[in-house]
């Protein structure tokens, strides 16, 4: 069994924040793979189903931000679960917006979420770091996260998601190549084939043969 987890902050007012970009990840995968409704447990929202050959629980904290980690270590507990087997979807400001990254362990980086779930399960478990961009100077970046998804970045942000989406069951199985290659499919898709065939030069229409009979020859063919 296996445990993902999307960080963000609960309710409308942040729904659409750059900050939410893990629970955006998490509702994606639950609908397009058919898992249960969600419904409220360890102080979050969960919902469970299968992804390849894995049974997989999803859990949106709804702690805030800050707290993140005191729900994650009560599910981890109850289904009596090592950090091996968590994988955290967060925001990355220190990512260009789209870019994906997987990383196992390591520090928090100063992610108020990443931070709170190190006090409650330790730093071993799996992450995967969303790429939001920075806005240029730290003072910046708590409005940043917590501004909504401008209307231009909707395309690039609707095909990471369908990506993820796509490369989940290859997650689950621990194959993080697959995930990787599922997510770049989508965000840059091989060339159309019309494009190709574009660049092909076009066959020259037919000749038709040339007519080699003398003047003579083609008056006698006329009157025969």
């Amino acid at each position: 069994m296996k445990l993902f987890v999307g960080l963000g902050n609960p309710g409308p007012k942040y729904a659409g924040n750059r900050h939410n970009i893990g629970f955006m990840a998490l509702d994606r995968i639950a609908e397009d793979h058919g898992f249960a409704p969600w419904r409220g447990k360890f102080q979050g929202s969960m919902t469970e189903g299968r992804l390849g050959r894995e049974k997989v629980l999803l859990l949106k904290p709804e702690t805030f931000m800050n707290l993140s980690g005191q729900s994650v270590g009560e599910a981890m507990r109850f289904y009596k679960l090592t950090p091996d087997d968590v994988t955290v979807f967060h925001d990355e400001l220190d990512l260009a917006p789209g870019k994906v990254r997987l990383k196992q362990g390591g520090g928090h980086a100063g992610h108020n979420g990443l931070r709170s779930i190190h006090q409650h399960i330790g730093a071993d478990y799996a992450r995967v770091r969303l790429g939001i961009g920075h806005p240029g100077h730290k003072d910046a970046v708590s409005g940043y996260v917590l501004r909504d998804f401008a209307k231009a970045e909707q395309e690039w942000l609707d095909d990471l998601m369908r990506g993820i989406s796509d490369g989940a069951p290859h997650l689950a199985d621990g194959d993080g190549g697959k995930f990787s290659n599922a997510i770049g499919l989508r965000m840059t898709p091989p060339r159309e084939k019309a494009a190709e065939k574009k660049a092909q030069p076009k066959p020259e229409p037919e000749k038709s043969a040339e007519d080699t009979r003398s003047p003579l020859q083609k008056l006698m063919d006329k009157f025969s």
